[in-house]
């Protein structure tokens, strides 16, 4: 994980610096950098904004915790995702207090459980409480459903763009 800085003569360019996530991975951003990921079906993207830092973050989690589990990637999961994520916020300037979350994902494209409750919706259950845990309020979310998304995060403004090949895009 890198943190994009203001300092590297991004802000203000004509062209927009894009900074890929990968699955089980996040970023942060104190710059106008872009945060993106694809590949988004039962993961989900848990996008965080504190817009008085200008501090930006994004995670893609794959599965619900990292409870019992001998993984030493905390970006997989979502618990434990979003706590590091956060925390990377603030070693850039970010206020716990004001960090707001925005969360896309989290389909059952291939939910094959009796009683619907596939990994997708497992997973936000988990963002939803981690999130109330660390204080930080969920103010937009498009999750569920049965397609694919991938997300666009502006870290200047905190806009999450989420696209679908099903659904086409809108911004969160």
């Amino acid at each position: 994980m890198k943190v994009y800085d203001s300092g590297k003569g991004t802000m203000g360019s004509p062209e927009q610096e894009r900074v890929k996530v990968g699955i089980a991975e996040y970023e942060v951003t104190t710059s106008d950098a872009t945060l993106t990921t694809s590949g988004l079906g039962s993961c989900l993207g848990i996008a965080l904004y504190d817009a008085e830092a200008g501090v930006a973050g994004l995670v893609h989690v794959m599965l619900p915790s990292a409870a019992d589990v001998e993984d030493p990637n905390t970006a997989k999961y979502a618990d434990t995702g979003i706590e590091t994520l956060l925390l990377e916020m603030e070693r850039s300037g970010a206020e716990r207090g004001r960090v707001r979350a925005k969360v896309a994902g989290g389909s059952d494209m291939l939910d094959f459980s009796e009683n619907g409750s596939g990994i997708g919706v497992r997973n936000m259950q988990q963002v939803e409480s981690t999130l109330d845990d660390l204080g930080v309020p969920l103010v937009s979310d498009d999750v569920g459903g049965d397609h694919g998304r991938s997300l666009r995060l502006d870290g200047a403004s905190g806009d999450l763009t989420v696209k679908s090949a099903n659904k086409g895009s809108k911004t969160i």
